[in-house]
């Protein structure tokens, strides 16, 4: 059996003597839809279960950590933040050539695009809501009670990310793009003097979740290769970047997560952040800056995706546009930035 980054007769064997309740694996297969790690369906004889592991080539440092991963939804499983049940981690390269993991397969859809979402008005609203209830969950989380206490360093988060992301960049990109710099100086201008600390999910959008449609419902939240501990705002204003609000033409140019929210009943932004400001009681006055960091944010990470592009290794389909995104993004944050009342 051949798959893009699965050994599998040393997979079959690690999994008979690591994941022994699964029985014996018969097949794996791709997940479509990843963009960064890549995740396969292993079927086996007593279940399902799925596998993660980074993706080929072009690896920035710090990103794609499997353990990172494992050990979030590890400590994060019976809490009140639905996650897969993990199952088993490996360190060792030497079987499928990278880190990777093992977690229960939960039945639910990735949904990424409108199309897709067949209930009614009232259900998709009620889905948009939970996505924001959920992310306020996860926000909400005691993260020392469990075992998360040392995941990050909260103090002076915003200003490490902005390091982080800007290193990633020069990593990324082999293209001039001047309003780029611009963009880092208004963001560094605007840091704030200090923020909240939680656990952030890092990426978190409705296609980094599992749901069912009847009745409506996330089942999981999957994905947590970004998470850390840091300012909450930070969660929503990427997830609000990856918004798509009737009328926006232009957010039709950044194919990274669908159209699903344009399906009817859909919370808009200015309603998805309200939702969210009222479950978890959080000021949203500076949102602005954090939409606009978000921007920036999925600006690096599309030139990384695009960079593995160019080498030929990515997997699955629908990568040679992606690069056009980049200054859509850019010019976005600066709008963002520019539309604030003095």
């Amino acid at each position: 059996m051949t798959v893009p980054g699965i050994d599998w007769p040393r997979l079959v064997a690690w999994m008979g003597e690591h994941v022994p309740s699964a029985g014996a694996p018969v097949s794996v297969s791709l997940i479509s839809g990843g963009r960064s790690n890549l995740t396969y369906l292993v079927e086996a004889a007593e279940r399902r279960v799925v596998l993660r592991r980074p993706p080929l080539g072009h690896v920035l440092p710090t990103a794609h950590d499997m353990r990172r991963e494992w050990r979030v939804i590890s400590a994060l499983y019976g809490t009140p933040v639905p996650v897969p049940p993990p199952l088993a981690f490996c360190a060792d390269d030497e079987v499928i050539g990278a880190p990777f993991y093992v977690m229960g397969h939960v039945d639910g859809a990735a949904v990424r695009d409108r199309a897709e979402l067949t209930t009614g008005v009232e259900e998709t609203r009620r889905l948009s809501q939970r996505l924001a209830e959920v992310l306020a969950e996860i926000h909400a989380v005691d993260y020392a009670a469990v075992g998360l206490a040392d995941f990050g360093r909260p103090e002076g988060y915003l200003a490490r990310q902005l390091d982080r992301w800007c290193q990633q960049w020069a990593r990324s990109a082999d293209r001039e793009e001047p309003a780029y710099d611009r963009l880092v100086a208004r963001l560094r201008d605007r840091l704030p003097a200090t923020s909240a600390s939680t656990l952030v999910h890092g990426d978190y959008r409705l296609d980094n979740t599992l749901v069912s449609l009847a009745p409506p419902e996330i089942r999981a939240v999957v994905d947590w290769e970004m998470s850390t501990l840091g300012d909450p705002l930070a969660d929503l204003g990427l997830t609000l970047t990856y918004w798509h609000d009737p009328g926006d033409e232009e957010r039709a140019a950044i194919p990274v997560a669908g159209d699903v929210t344009l399906a009817p009943g859909f919370l808009n932004t200015a309603e998805f952040a309200a939702h969210y400001a009222k479950v978890s009681g959080r000021d949203l006055s500076d949102l602005d800056f954090y939409v606009a960091f978000g921007n920036f944010k999925l600006a690096v990470i599309v030139e990384g995706i695009h960079a593995r592009f160019r080498q030929g290794k990515t997997v699955g389909e629908g990568f040679e546009s992606i690069g056009g995104a980049v200054p859509v993004l850019i010019e976005r944050a600066h709008r963002t930035l520019d539309s604030r009342t003095p």
